[in-house]
């Protein structure tokens, strides 16, 4: 399994949806169960078919976040700077080309949400690895899965 890059609050969000699946999620689909069992002859019941196959995928979802969190690392917000583009800044940027800004908070793949305000991008994402490392001030070339180039001026970084 590849490292697991989280944010404080990801970490956070990781373990309560641990904590609402082992719980919650866990007795409603145990309960499915149940109520197919009464239902008689589970060999051609479908309901208890799918509340098993629903056990079965919500125990697996179960175990792959467990194991997320164990190889998880954890960013320490209190060791960022806004000097360099890292996991856990929020960078501001310019397209060199069309003059559109846009900020991007740099997150950990388990994290990313491209939706989110601000767009929440992965570190493994072609923009976010591109800007890594780099600093304010400096023009970034991001090579899009499209085969085209994108140019991004580093306008600011904030923690």
């Amino acid at each position: 399994m590849k490292d697991v890059i989280l944010t404080a609050e990801g970490y956070e969000k990781l373990k309560q949806e641990i904590e609402y699946l082992s719980t919650d999620k866990r007795r409603e689909v145990a309960e499915r169960i149940k109520e197919a069992r009464e239902f008689g002859d589970i060999s051609e019941n479908s309901e208890y078919d799918d509340a098993k196959n629903e056990q079965m995928m919500l125990e697996s979802r179960i175990a792959s976040l467990e194991e997320k969190l164990r190889s998880a690392t954890v960013i320490n917000q209190s060791e960022l700077d806004d000097n360099v583009v890292r996991v856990g800044v929020t960078v501001h940027v310019k397209d060199d080309a069309g003059g559109s800004s846009d900020q991007f908070m740099i997150v950990g793949s388990t994290e990313a949400d491209p939706g989110a305000s601000p767009k929440r991008l992965s570190n493994e994402s072609p923009v976010g690895k591109a800007l890594l490392g780099h600093k304010k001030n400096d023009l970034v070339e991001v090579h899009l899965p499209s085969g085209k180039v994108r140019k991004l001026k580093i306008v600011k970084i904030s923690v």
